[in-house]
């Protein structure tokens, strides 16, 4: 009897031991597989002295006060080092100074060399068929179909003075970007001033905009309202909203209240329209940078009352990051509803791999069909830019899947088959057909 119970014992630690480590059949299957990464903020090629100031509507960095990256981002993670191997046949395992100047100067000669095509060639090493680049204009190199654009639209439900909306530091500069995105915006419309009614404005500045936006390729519109306030859109009050903006519109800067209720009505206006016209709706959800993001704000079960509005049922949300931090498991519930997906970027940047698989194989065990890759990789430094992010983000996220499917392979939940038809789905096949886009 003991000896069976040891027996026994010993079998479920081999299964545990077992799934520490992808099933090498499954991660050679998934390491094939050409991805489309749902999330990026990939630079443009530039030109000497040039600076690329459309990476993001809301750039982090230098423009607020630091704070740290958390641990598996930081430079010693080791997936850095094999990317310098992987990409630019980096010949050292360590971190040498002359060694790394040897690797700068590898790195701009080849990006020299490669000119307008380095931004495909990235795509190559990494094994990306298609990347959604979230930016507010597109830019040399990246061009379709393999770069897709994702433009960012807070700034067109932000039509009033924003005096008491920064009520951080960090708010106050990403209010600023806002208002220089949004005259932008009215200019490329021919709004030389705001309208004098919330309809017109509708009529005269966000239909253009979305319209102008999808005739240039876009294929989805980004939202980052939880860097400016909270995700509770709550139901609109159209009479209310009406009269505030006209009591506004000419002077004056409407109490943060007062304010959120012409958001909560342009919001839906703005996400209303992206359906018409066939576009998708992303919103970040969970952790941000800065020292004064605001993480209850950003909770994706705020979004219920978006999520549940009728009229909106013909716009398909993806809520990006699936609520990186303290909310994947809450937006696995919210995948239940028809159109609503989400994407693990972010959190292959934050996460191991062996963290990230309990996100993953949460999501894939209650709605596999809504599950996006993606990697937000965004520009660094010299030494560690946006390809290697690239690749340190797409390796954890490969790794992570591989874990995930690896252990309900295991557990008897699916076949290896299954595992793969899973892991095509999440890497390409549900971006997709979502976004309407041909393999």
């Amino acid at each position: 009897m003991k000896m069976r119970c040891v027996l026994s014992i010993l079998l479920t630690l081999n299964t545990v031991l077992a799934q520490t480590s992808p099933d090498a059949y499954l991660l050679g299957e998934i390491n094939k597989i050409k991805a489309l990464d749902n999330h990026t903020h990939v630079p443009k090629v530039l030109a000497a002295g040039e600076k690329d100031d459309d990476f993001d509507a809301l750039p982090c960095g230098n423009n607020l006060e630091p704070s740290a990256d958390p641990n598996m981002a930081r430079p010693d993670n080791p997936l850095f080092l094999a990317a310098w191997q992987k990409l630019y046949g980096y010949k050292y395992s360590d971190r040498d100074p002359a060694h790394v100047r040897e690797l700068l100067e590898t790195k701009q000669r080849v990006a020299r060399e490669l000119g307008d095509n380095f931004p495909t060639w990235v795509l190559e090493q990494l094994g990306i068929e298609y990347m959604l680049a979230n930016r507010v204009a597109m830019g040399r190199g990246l061009t379709p179909p393999r770069f897709l654009w994702v433009p960012f639209d807070d700034a067109l439900m932000l039509p009033l003075n924003n005096q008491f909306m920064a009520d951080t530091p960090d708010r106050t500069f990403f209010y600023q970007r806002e208002e220089m995105l949004l005259k932008r915006y009215m200019t490329e419309s021919n709004a030389t001033a705001l309208p004098a009614t919330l309809d017109d404005y509708v009529a005269r500045v966000i239909t253009p905009t979305l319209e102008r936006q999808k005739k240039a390729g876009a294929v989805a519109v980004k939202f980052e309202a939880a860097y400016l306030r909270s995700l509770n859109f709550a139901e609109p009050q159209e009479d209310g909203a009406r009269q505030i903006f006209v009591r506004y519109v000419k002077g004056g800067a409407p109490s943060k209240a007062d304010y959120m209720k012409v958001q909560d009505y342009l919001f839906r206006a703005i996400a209303r329209e992206a359906g018409r016209l066939g576009l998708v709706v992303h919103i970040h959800t969970g952790a941000g940078c800065g020292s004064y993001f605001d993480v209850a704000g950003s909770n994706p079960g705020l979004l219920d009352s978006v999520l549940n509005d009728s009229s909106l049922r013909k716009t398909n949300f993806v809520l990006v990051h699936g609520g990186a931090g303290p909310y994947p498991k809450v937006t696995a519930f919210l995948l239940s509803k028809p159109n609503v997906y989400a994407d693990f970027s972010e959190q292959d940047w934050m996460l191991s791999p062996r963290a990230l698989s309990a996100v993953v194989r949460d999501w894939l065990e209650w709605y596999p069909e809504k599950v996006f890759f993606g990697t937000d990789l965004f520009p660094g430094t010299p030494e560690i830019d946006w390809e290697e992010i690239g690749y340190m983000t797409a390796t954890t996220g490969r790794v992570g899947l591989a874990l995930a499917l690896t252990g309900m392979v295991n557990d008897g939940e699916i076949t290896r088959q299954r595992a793969v038809e899973l892991a095509r789905m999440v890497l390409r096949e549900n971006a997709i057909k979502v976004y309407g886009l041909k393999p």
